[in-house]
């Protein structure tokens, strides 16, 4: 495909795969939601108790990648003010995200008002970016959380070939944290080593990052993953983190990928896991296009996919 875009193709797949299991996090109720299936993808029936939306639609992490993907397929002049205007529009006041957002502000004195959203969940590295861009800050990104906004931001932007300092500046639109800004470049890094014909990316970053100080981090923390390897990945990604956040995501997708061989035993090993699935299978799902192929994406979850058709059509 054009531009590598069976890599967005991927991670757009395993979101809406993964998304009707979103962020539950009692992994036993889980269990019995999935009981008896060996596939476990695009459940009929959402079972997300924060937010409900059609089987087939993608995630906020994803969504703001699409916003990119438009933005991108518009044209490639001042990408960043056109990007931040359709943030705005998108996701800003108008929106059904934004409604949505008023909506959890009403409901938050309600002891549990949990599932009662129907229509899109924003996240908050998207309400600060929206606020931010309408004061006209120089710095639009959220820094509040420490999540992947930023990667799923710029994945598109990345596949068109733009080089790294640049991609620094795509996920400042979305996220200043320093935290979300390495892990996200270390996905970068990975997608990339995958992309251009590495048989064992993981190892292969390891390697070449062991004595940068700047990844210093990220590459500890493969290395702990990697030590866990042998364990169940469900009791792992508890152990490491079930949450949004950097930089449980990031080495829980790790376990996931270093215990998987395709790329959908890695998706389905990811959902069943439970938690922010969706934040880890972005991520989990470009890294296996990337590494195996357009053909490793299953073709009839390709057809569950409602964006799907959209990025075939940039063959």
């Amino acid at each position: 495909m054009k531009n590598n875009l069976h890599v967005f193709l991927g991670a757009t797949v395993a979101d809406a795969a993964a998304r009707p299991l979103h962020w539950v996090y009692n992994q036993k109720k889980l269990l019995t939601y999935i009981k008896g299936k060996k596939d476990f993808t695009f459940l009929k029936k959402n079972k997300s108790p924060f937010y409900n939306i059609k089987t087939g639609k993608v995630s906020g992490y994803n969504e703001v990648g699409q916003v990119m993907f438009k933005t991108l397929a518009e044209g490639h002049e001042n990408i960043e003010e056109r990007f931040k205007k359709n943030i705005t529009k998108n996701f800003g006041p108008g929106s059904v995200y934004w409604k949505n957002f008023n909506l959890r502000a009403k409901y938050r004195k309600v002891k549990d008002w949990r599932g009662i959203i129907k229509g899109p969940w924003i996240h908050q590295n998207i309400i600060e970016t929206v606020k931010n861009i309408k004061a006209k800050k120089k710095l639009t990104g959220g820094a509040k959380v420490n999540e992947s906004d930023g990667y799923c931001a710029a994945l598109p932007y990345f596949l068109y070939g733009y080089n790294l300092n640049s991609l620094k500046k795509i996920i400042s639109t979305v996220t200043v944290s320093k935290i979300s800004l390495k892990y996200a470049l270390a996905k970068f890094r990975l997608i990339d080593l995958a992309l251009k014909g590495s048989k064992d990316p993981i190892n292969e970053f390891v390697k070449k990052f062991k004595k940068n100080l700047y990844f210093k981090s990220v590459v500890e923390d493969i290395k702990k993953v990697k030590r866990l390897k042998a364990k169940p990945h469900s009791i792992v990604v508890k152990k490491l983190g079930m949450a949004c956040s950097y930089p449980g995501t990031f080495n829980s997708s790790i376990h996931s990928i270093i215990n998987s061989t395709s790329y959908k035993s890695a998706i389905l090993r990811t959902i069943k896991a439970g938690g922010c699935n969706c934040s880890r299978v972005n991520f989990i799902g470009a890294y296996f296009s990337a590494l195996k192929g357009v053909d490793s994406i299953p073709k009839s979850w390709i057809k569950k996919t409602d964006l799907a058709q959209r990025i075939l059509n940039q063959r």
